[in-house]
């Protein structure tokens, strides 16, 4: 039961400003929508590979039991979770629940389009933010992620690389993304950055079918463990992150064909954090472009 990358999370404080700077950055931006029964609406940075980027901000006071509203609230802006999607919700809930990992859902969700098409999804969580969350749909998933010029950028991305989390401990993660991922857990064994004081494994998460039916892309999710104790400056500086805002999703890496001399933002590999609104989004090359 394969599952891809579904969707980034960015929680922003002003849509109409990050839109505005996301199509600076050269990206093509698109209004989602609202959320029936929250007091949210987002906008979509849709990917070739299929996968994209939720921009998502409250237009009046958030719930108490918003997650995503309470760490914008005490954090500020910046990339916050992500999601896989599943084939089936409450097949995948199962097989994690099997493999002694246990999921809250399926639950029901959907956003209204600007254009009047509803939208809806199921979703499920696990207790803790060192794991994604499940966003599978129940109206046809182009409607949620269109096709076509859409997933055309002037800076020339193509999809998401990888997506890097820092965590308390690799083995208990790796543990909860094995029940997660099942047979599709293609996973690298912890090692040790020498001199760092950080500890690296690495998931290998599947393409997308495209909609030509040809799988495109993949995505690696890093995940980072610092030895707290270590002076190292690596190790320091991820602990402090543990500490102030626990376990969870770092930042990413975006594929795309230009050189470095042809990008909006200029020469540099990481795009400008004023105009990401937080998110912390390194841009890499595609090999043999």
């Amino acid at each position: 039961m394969t599952l891809s990358l579904d969707h980034l999370v960015i929680a922003v404080s002003d849509l109409p400003r990050t839109i505005a700077d996301y199509s600076a950055l050269g990206f093509h931006v698109i209004e989602g929508g609202r959320h029936p029964g929250r007091p949210t609406h987002n906008a979509l940075v849709v990917f070739e590979d299929g996968s994209y980027l939720e921009l998502i901000a409250w237009h009046a006071q958030g719930l108490a039991e918003d997650r995503w509203w309470q760490w914008l609230q005490a954090h500020g802006e910046g990339l916050v979770d992500f999601a896989l999607h599943p084939g089936d919700v409450k097949a995948v809930v199962e097989r994690a629940g099997a493999g002694g990992l246990l999921l809250e859902g399926p639950l029901d969700g959907g956003r209204a389009r600007p254009d009047g098409e509803l939208l809806q999804w199921q979703t499920a969580r696990a207790a803790t933010p060192d794991l994604p969350f499940l966003c599978g749909d129940i109206t046809p998933r182009q409607l949620r992620v269109q096709h076509g010029a859409v997933r055309a950028h002037a800076n020339g991305v193509s999809g998401v690389a990888s997506v890097t989390l820092v965590v308390d401990s690799l083995e208990t993660t790796l543990a909860g993304y094995q029940a997660l991922l099942g047979e599709d857990a293609l996973q690298t064994a912890p090692l040790n950055l020498a001199g760092t004081g950080l500890r690296l494994a690495s998931l290998g998460l599947p393409a997308h079918a495209s909609e030509h039916g040809v799988a495109q892309g993949g995505t690696s999710l890093v995940l980072l463990e610092p030895d707290q104790g270590s002076r190292a400056a690596a190790a320091q500086s991820l602990s402090a992150v543990l500490r102030q805002r626990g376990q969870g999703v770092l930042g990413f890496a975006l594929r795309g064909r230009l050189g470095a001399e042809a990008l909006p933002w200029g020469r540099a590999t990481e795009l400008p954090g004023e105009l990401t609104h937080g998110a912390l989004i390194e841009y890499q090359r595609q090999a043999g472009l």
